[in-house]
């Protein structure tokens, strides 16, 4: 019997869709449209092809990380080239993104900070770190 052919969204609850759909559109250039089907669903479509989907869920409570008990169950990577980190945080910030915390991997030699955490407006976690230009020019998997 042959596979059947799948896709997959990632998809972030929140009690009021419409103003996280337009934060992350307009964070990575993407559009917005209704999903088929489901009055509650909205996918966010950007140019590399990803989709991510943000539903409405009336009793949703936003997540409590980074609080020490609890821990990041999933998140976001936002990959930026690394002379656009600054640039990609300011944007993040102006729309509406909290900084949670900054750190080092040691891939940077001036010691700056690669990888910044943030929690959007509706309180999900996500990255903005950084991708060398080897990286970005594999096909990822």
């Amino acid at each position: 019997m042959p596979p059947v052919p799948k896709t997959s969204v990632l998809v972030l609850d929140c009690s009021d869709p419409e103003p996280l759909a337009r934060f992350y559109a307009t964070l990575l250039d993407a559009t917005v449209e209704p999903a088929g089907g489901d009055p509650d669903l909205l996918l966010v479509s950007g140019r590399s092809g990803v989709t991510l989907g943000i539903r409405r869920d009336l009793g949703h409570a936003p997540p409590s990380w980074p609080r020490p008990e609890d821990s990041l169950q999933a998140h976001l990577e936002i990959l930026v080239a690394p002379d656009a980190l600054d640039d990609a945080e300011r944007e993040a910030v102006s729309l509406g993104a909290r900084p949670v915390a900054a750190e080092r991997d040691g891939t940077r030699t001036d010691r700056r900070t690669d990888l910044r955490r943030y929690m959007d407006p509706a309180g999900h976690s996500f990255v903005l770190t950084t991708i060398s230009p080897v990286q970005a020019a594999s096909p990822r998997t």
